[in-house]
């Protein structure tokens, strides 16, 4: 943890560099990801602060939209970020060895952690993948793609994509070599960004 405190330190005491971030916030994606500790958003993209609106849940997950039930944090945010920031681009990003969707592909017994049982529940269907893929490639590809037919339910989505204000982007994040694969709907394929 020492690290961590150090450099939060030594990031304070450049005041002029973060002074204008104090007039507000123009965001260019929402960057929907998991919160897995090995994805960092702002690395992968190279964006500075102020530049990129993050949604971070296990397993990237995006809740179905329910206008009836209480409003969700990830609602919120992505109605946020669509609305009042009025960001063009929304990136749903899933990476390999993610322990969410391999928990799902392999069916594992989540019974001591019941929220986080609960919460994977939102990602049916259960990705299809080969269950001794360590990677899950397949899985976590299948349901980025799952997450971005739930992104299109929401209202304020669904208008901005039906008016060309939106455009939507499934990207797969590779953890131990750093690349990133856009999905190609002419294809149906992830290749290299």
């Amino acid at each position: 943890m020492q690290p961590l405190i150090d450099h939060a330190r030594a990031h304070g005491q450049r005041p002029e560099e973060f002074a204008q971030l104090a007039e507000g916030q123009s965001p260019q994606a929402l960057f929907i990801t998991c919160s897995d500790s090995r994805v960092v958003p702002a690395l992968i993209t190279g964006a500075r602060p102020g530049e990129l609106f993050e949604l971070r849940t296990a397993g990237n997950i995006v809740p179905p939209y329910a206008a009836s039930q209480h409003p969700t944090s990830e609602a919120a945010t992505i109605e946020y970020a669509v609305e009042v920031l009025k960001v063009t681009d929304v990136v749903v990003c899933g990476h390999s060895h993610c322990g969410a969707v391999g928990a799902l592909v392999r069916g594992d017994d989540l019974t001591a952690v019941p929220a986080v049982r609960d919460w994977l529940a939102h990602a049916a269907p259960r990705p299809a993948g080969a269950v001794e893929d360590p990677a899950v490639t397949e899985a976590v590809q299948s349901h980025v793609l799952t997450q971005l037919l739930r992104l299109r339910s929401y209202p304020c989505v669904s208008a901005k994509l039906t008016s060309g204000q939106l455009r939507l982007h499934a990207w797969f994040y590779e953890v131990h070599t750093g690349s990133v694969l856009a999905h190609r709907p002419q294809t149906d394929t992830f290749t290299a960004l």
